[in-house]
C-alpha cells in the first residue's frame, strides 16, 4: 500500500514499554467520565488507571467531538504517573472531514503518539478487507490514502485504524494489530471502554 500521508515515528518498537486506551462515557446525569489505561507492551498488564469526571461545556456536535469530550480526557491524563508512549482512542484519525479526529486533536494536545480506532467509518471509500487476522485494504479520502480498514479477528467485523499524531498508517496499523487479543478491538481501548461503563454505574 502506497502511503498518501507520512509521519515521523519517534520510536524503535524496542522502546515501547507503555502504550494507553481512553475512553469516555456519560452517565445518566450528563456528566462525561473519561479513563486512561496504561498498559506494559507487550504483555498488556494494567499498571495505572486515571480517572476523571466533568459536565461538558461543548454540545454534541458531529465531527466535533475532540471539543467535547477533550476536557476530561486531559484532566485524567494530567493524573497519571506514567507517561505512555503510544496512545489509542475509540474515534478517528486523520479519517475525518476535516483531518482531525479526536486521536489526532488529543494526540497534539498531549504531545503523544496516537492511533484512531474506530468501529465505524466517518469518511472515505473502501473495499471489505479479507477475512483473515492482519488484512486490511485502504481507505481513500478526497483522493488520498487517510486509513485502513483492518480485520482484527478472523470473519469478524473490522475495524477503522488511522493515524492520530507522529505515527503512519502502516505503523497504526501494525500497532494496532500488536495490542489487540482474541477480540475485535484492540485492549487498551477495550479495557478503557469496560472501566468507563463501570464508574458511570
Amino acid at each position: 500500500m502506497r502511503e498518501e500521508v507520512t509521519f515521523l515515528f519517534p520510536y524503535r518498537e524496542e522502546d515501547i514499554t507503555l502504550v494507553a486506551g481512553i475512553d469516555v462515557s456519560y452517565d445518566q446525569d450528563g456528566f462525561s467520565i473519561g479513563v486512561v489505561v496504561v498498559l506494559a507492551f507487550p504483555s498488556l498488564e494494567i499498571l495505572e488507571v486515571a480517572v476523571e469526571k466533568l459536565r461538558p461545556t461543548f454540545p454534541y456536535i458531529p465531527g466535533f467531538l475532540s471539543f467535547r469530550e477533550g476536557p476530561v480526557i486531559e484532566k485524567a491524563f494530567s493524573k497519571l504517573c506514567r507517561r505512555p508512549q503510544i496512545v489509542f482512542f475509540d474515534g478517528q484519525g486523520i479519517a475525518h472531514p476535516r483531518g482531525v479526529g479526536l486521536a489526532t486533536h488529543m494526540g497534539v494536545a498531549l504531545g503523544v503518539v496516537s492511533i484512531g480506532v474506530a468501529k465505524k467509518p466517518l469518511v472515505g471509500s473502501f473495499l471489505p478487507p479479507g477475512e483473515k487476522r492482519g488484512d486490511f485494504s485502504p481507505v481513500e479520502y478526497k483522493g488520498r490514502v487517510v486509513g485502513v480498514v483492518l480485520r482484527t479477528q478472523e470473519a469478524v467485523k473490522p475495524v477503522f485504524v488511522s493515524p492520530g499524531n507522529c505515527i503512519g498508517i502502516v505503523e497504526a496499523k501494525d500497532w494496532t494489530l500488536k495490542v489487540t487479543g482474541k477480540y475485535r478491538v484492540p485492549e487498551p481501548t477495550r479495557l478503557a471502554h469496560i472501566l468507563s461503563e463501570r464508574e458511570k454505574r
